[in-house]
C-alpha cells in the first residue's frame, strides 16, 4: 500500500493545475495507512472518547475493527450513524446544535477530510483565514490591520445560520466540478444526509453540513471558496486609478509655508524681536491651518479600493469609495449569495460602518485612526504624517462580561466595580484555583494582544486577581489581608507545592499586557480558550476537531 503522505503529496501537486479532475480518489479509502494516520491524531483529543448514537468511542478502536470498516467501503455498504445532538451556549444566551458523530464515523470523515484538503488547500485564497493549516483569527485580523489602511466604509458580514443552510446540491455540484468519482461523492452524501438524533428521536437533514463532524469545516470553505473568488474579482474590478490626485488646499498652504519659510531666512538678521515672533506666529498658523487638511483628496472620484477578509461566515469588506459604492457592494454580495450560494445574509449583524467609528470583527474592535503626528526625520527635520492606519481594539465591553461571565465580578450602585469570589472554585485545591486564574487571564491577553489598547486588560487582571484572594478568604473563612500575608512569597501571590522532583512555587501571573503582533506557532487555529463557546469560532474549532464533551 502507497504511503498516505505520498498519495497526499501526489494530491496536492496535481491540485496546482486549475483544470486537472481528479479520478479514483474512493480507492485511497481500502489504505489501512490512513486509517493508523487518522487514528494517531484523533486519540489525543478528549473528545475522542465523546460518545456517539451507538456509544462507540476509541478506546474500543482495533485493526479488526478498520479491516471490517474498510470492508463495508468497498462494498459500499457503510452507512454513516446520525449524529447524537446536543445544545451549547451561545453569547445572545440562546444556543447552537451541535452533532456527536460515532467514533467510527469520525475516522472515516478525518481519511476523507485529508484527502479533500489536500486537492482544495492549494486552491484557496489568502483572504480566507478559518480552519485552515497555518491560519487562524489573528492572521484574518493581522491582514485587515496591514491591508485596510485607507478605508473610508466597512461593510460587517455575516451569514444567517450558514452552517445549518448550505444547499447540499450546490455543495456536490461544486466537488464535481474537480472530483470525477461517484463513489466518493455519494460517501460525501452519506454524510451529509446522515441525520441527528435527539430525545431518541431520528431527524433527516436537508441542508447544512454535520455540526461537529470531522469534515464540517472543510466542506463549509469549498462552499464559501465561491464568495472568495467573487470578492477577489468584484475588487479587482472596483479598483479604479493608481493614487489619488493632490489636495490643491493643502498644497497651497504647503507653499505659502514655503514661501515665508524662505523670506523669513532671507530677512531674518534685519528683523527686530517683535517681528520675529509676528513672523514665526504666522508660521505656525499656517502649519496648525495645514494639518486640518489632507496631503491628497480623499474623495477623489477617480480612486477607488475594495478589500475583502474571511473568517468562516464572517467577512469584513473596506471600501475606499462612497457610502453609495459600499451600499451597492452590499447589494451585490447579497445577491451573489441568495442566487448562487442560496444563502442569506444576516440583515442585523451585516452593517456599513464609517472607518473612524468602531465595526466588530472577530470579537475585536477595528477602525481606521485619523490622528497626525510630526517625526523627527534623520537630518534634524520634522516631517508631518497622517496614519489612515487600520488598528485594532479591545472593546471595553468584552473583558467585564467576562469578569461577570466568571462570576469574578459585580457592578454595584453607580456602575462600581466590586470583585467577588467564585463559589463553584473554593471546594478546589489552592494550585488549581491559581493555575485556573492563570489560565483564564493569559487566555484572553493571548487573543487580544493584537490589540492597540491591550494595555487595558491590566484591569481585567487586577479585578481577577482580588477575585483569586476573596476566594481564598471565602476558602478558608478568612479576610483578605490574611490571604495575601498567607500567600505572598518574595512580595508576590504564590503557591508552594511538592512535585517528584521537590519543592515548586506556582505564582500569579505577570503577564505583561502589551501589544504584541508576532504569531509564533500556527495550528489550526488561535482564538482565547477561556471563552465558554460563546458563539465564538473556537466552539466551531473544537467541536469540528472532536475536542468537546
Amino acid at each position: 500500500m502507497r504511503n498516505p503522505k505520498v498519495v497526499l503529496n501526489s494530491l496536492t501537486s496535481k491540485a496546482q493545475n486549475d483544470t486537472y479532475i481528479f479520478e479514483r480518489l474512493y480507492r485511497n479509502l481500502y489504505n489501512i495507512e490512513f486509517y493508523l494516520e487518522a487514528y494517531a491524531k484523533l486519540h489525543p483529543n478528549k473528545g475522542s472518547n465523546t460518545k456517539g448514537v451507538n456509544n462507540d468511542i476509541i478506546d474500543g478502536m482495533s485493526l479488526e475493527r478498520i479491516e471490517r470498516l474498510i470492508e463495508k467501503l468497498k462494498e459500499q455498504s457503510y452507512q454513516p450513524h446520525p449524529a447524537r445532538r446536543t445544545y451549547l451556549p451561545k453569547k445572545n444566551s440562546k444556543t447552537r446544535p451541535f452533532g456527536i458523530p460515532t467514533f467510527e464515523d469520525k475516522l472515516v470523515q478525518e481519511v476523507v477530510r485529508r484527502i479533500l484538503e489536500s486537492i482544495y488547500e492549494p486552491q484557496f485564497l489568502n483572504h480566507s483565514h478559518g480552519f485552515r493549516p497555518n491560519r487562524s483569527c489573528h492572521t484574518a485580523l493581522k491582514e485587515i490591520r496591514n491591508t485596510f489602511t485607507g478605508t473610508r466604509w466597512f461593510i460587517e458580514g455575516d451569514i444567517k445560520g450558514f452552517f445549518d443552510n448550505i444547499d447540499h446540491h450546490v455543495l456536490v455540484g461544486l466537488l464535481r466540478k474537480r472530483i470525477r468519482d461517484e463513489k466518493l461523492i455519494n460517501l460525501i452524501w452519506k454524510f451529509l444526509r446522515a441525520g441527528y438524533v435527539e430525545d431518541w428521536t431520528f431527524h433527516k437533514t436537508y441542508s447544512g453540513t454535520p455540526q461537529g463532524g470531522i469534515i464540517s469545516p472543510l466542506l463549509s470553505n469549498i462552499y464559501l471558496h465561491e464568495l472568495d473568488k467573487y470578492a477577489e474579482g468584484y475588487a479587482e474590478s472596483f479598483k479604479k486609478g493608481e493614487k489619488r490626485r493632490d489636495n490643491l488646499v493643502y498644497h497651497n498652504l504647503a507653499l505659502k509655508i514655503n514661501h515665508c519659510k524662505s523670506k523669513n531666512k532671507r530677512d531674518w538678521e534685519r528683523l527686530t524681536k517683535e517681528e520675529k515672533a509676528e513672523r514665526l506666529g504666522e508660521l505656525k498658523a499656517l502649519y496648525k491651518k495645514l494639518q486640518s487638511y489632507d496631503s491628497k483628496d480623499l474623495f477623489d472620484p477617480n480612486y477607488r479600493r475594495m478589500k475583502y477578509v474571511r473568517y468562516a461566515d464572517g467577512f469584513m469588506i473596506g471600501v475606499i469609495g462612497s457610502k453609495r459604492e459600499a451600499e451597492q457592494i452590499k447589494i451585490d454580495v447579497t445577491e451573489y449569495l441568495a442566487e448562487k450560494l442560496k444563502l442569506e445574509l444576516s440583515a442585523e449583524k451585516t452593517l456599513i460602518t464609517h472607518s473612524e467609528k468602531n465595526a466588530r470583527f472577530l470579537g475585536y474592535d477595528i477602525r481606521v485612526v485619523r490622528d497626525w503626528h510630526r517625526l523627527k526625520m534623520s537630518n534634524g527635520t520634522k516631517k508631518r504624517k497622517c496614519t489612515y492606519q487600520t488598528k485594532l481594539f479591545v472593546p471595553h465591553e468584552k473583558y467585564i462580561k467576562k469578569l461577570i461571565d466568571l462570576g469574578a465580578l459585580k457592578i454595584g450602585s453607580n456602575n462600581g466595580w466590586k470583585p467577588v469570589h467564585r463559589p463553584y472554585l473554593v471546594h478546589d485545591d489552592d494550585l488549581e484555583i491559581l493555575r485556573t486564574y492563570n489560565a483564564e487571564i493569559v487566555g484572553l491577553y493571548n487573543y487580544y494582544r493584537l490589540a492597540s489598547n491591550a494595555y487595558v486588560l491590566q484591569s481585567f487582571r487586577q479585578t481577577m486577581k482580588y477575585s483569586m484572594i476573596k476566594t481564598y478568604a471565602n476558602k478558608y473563612k478568612s479576610t483578605v489581608s490574611k490571604i495575601i500575608a498567607k500567600f505572598k512569597i518574595n512580595g508576590k501571590l504564590g503557591i508552594r507545592y511538592i512535585t517528584k522532583d521537590g519543592p515548586e512555587i506556582a505564582f500569579f501571573t505577570e503577564q505583561r499586557m502589551e501589544k504584541n503582533s508576532e504569531i509564533k506557532k500556527q495550528s489550526m487555529d488561535i482564538i482565547e480558550n477561556t471563552i465558554v463557546c460563546g458563539g465564538s469560532m473556537k466552539c466551531h474549532h473544537d467541536l469540528h476537531n472532536g475536542k468537546l464533551d
